[in-house]
C-alpha cells in the first residue's frame, strides 16, 4: 500500500480559531498519537476528498509545512456539516511501523452467489467495514470477502475469513453478507386477476344483493 502525502499548516486552537480558519476556506484538524502532544492543523477540503470520499483505506503521510516535520498516520474520524455536509474537521491518529494498530477496512464483496443467479435470492451486505488490529505493513486497502459459493440461506462470517499479521476486532459468527429469498408481495386480487369462474360467481352475489 502506498502512502497519501497531505499537506497542512499549523493553526491556533479554540473555538473561535476554528471558525477563523473555516472562514480562510481550510478544514480544522488535529493530528494525535500515544505519549506527544496533539497537533492542531489545518487543511485545504479538495487535498482531504481522495481520503474522505473513497472505499479504500489509506496510510497518510501528513507534512507540516510550518515545521517540515512530517507524520505517518490514518484518518481517524471526519465531521461533516448537517446542512451542506461540508468537512467541518478532520481527526488524524499518528501509527508507528512497528506498533500494531487498529483500523477500520472496507469490505468488498467479490463474485456473483448460487442463490442469485440460480436460485432467484438476493444478496445482502450485512456489515460495509471490518476493525482490525495489524502492523501498518500488513494493512490492506479494502478486504475482499467471496460470496459466490452462497446459497438461499446462506451466509459468510468473520470466522471464515484468514489474513495474514491481521487479528479481527468482531466475533467469528458475525455474518457479513448473506443470500436472502425475495418476497412474494401480497395483492389483493382485481376483476383482471380473477379466473372466470371466480368472476362469475362475484356478479352472480352481486345481483342476489
Amino acid at each position: 500500500m502506498s502512502d497519501f502525502v497531505l499537506t497542512a499548516t499549523l493553526r491556533p486552537t479554540g473555538k473561535q480559531a476554528a471558525k477563523h480558519v473555516r472562514r480562510r476556506g481550510l478544514v480544522p484538524g488535529i493530528f494525535y498519537t500515544p505519549g506527544a502532544e496533539p497537533i492542531p492543523i489545518a487543511v485545504k477540503p479538495l487535498a482531504l476528498r481522495p481520503l474522505v470520499y473513497t472505499r479504500e483505506t489509506h496510510l497518510v503521510q501528513l507534512r507540516i509545512e510550518d515545521t517540515q516535520a512530517s507524520y505517518a498516520c490514518i484518518l481517524k474520524d471526519v465531521a461533516f456539516d448537517p446542512v451542506t455536509d461540508a468537512i467541518t474537521h478532520v481527526d488524524f491518529y499518528g501509527i508507528s511501523a512497528d506498533r500494531a494498530s487498529e483500523f477500520e477496512v472496507p469490505v468488498q464483496l467479490v463474485g456473483t452467489p448460487v442463490g442469485v443467479h440460480e436460485q432467484g435470492g438476493l444478496l445482502e451486505q450485512l456489515v460495509h467495514k471490518l476493525t482490525v488490529v495489524c502492523k501498518p505493513a500488513d494493512l490492506p486497502e479494502h478486504i475482499e470477502v467471496d460470496v459466490s459459493g452462497l446459497r438461499i440461506g446462506h451466509s459468510v462470517h468473520v470466522g471464515d475469513l484468514s489474513l495474514p499479521g491481521i487479528t479481527f476486532r468482531h466475533a467469528p459468527d458475525v455474518a457479513i453478507a448473506a443470500v436472502i429469498a425475495k418476497r412474494v408481495s401480497e395483492e389483493t386480487p382485481t376483476e383482471a386477476s380473477l379466473t372466470e369462474p371466480e368472476l362469475v360467481a362475484q356478479k352472480g352475489k352481486k345481483a342476489e344483493e
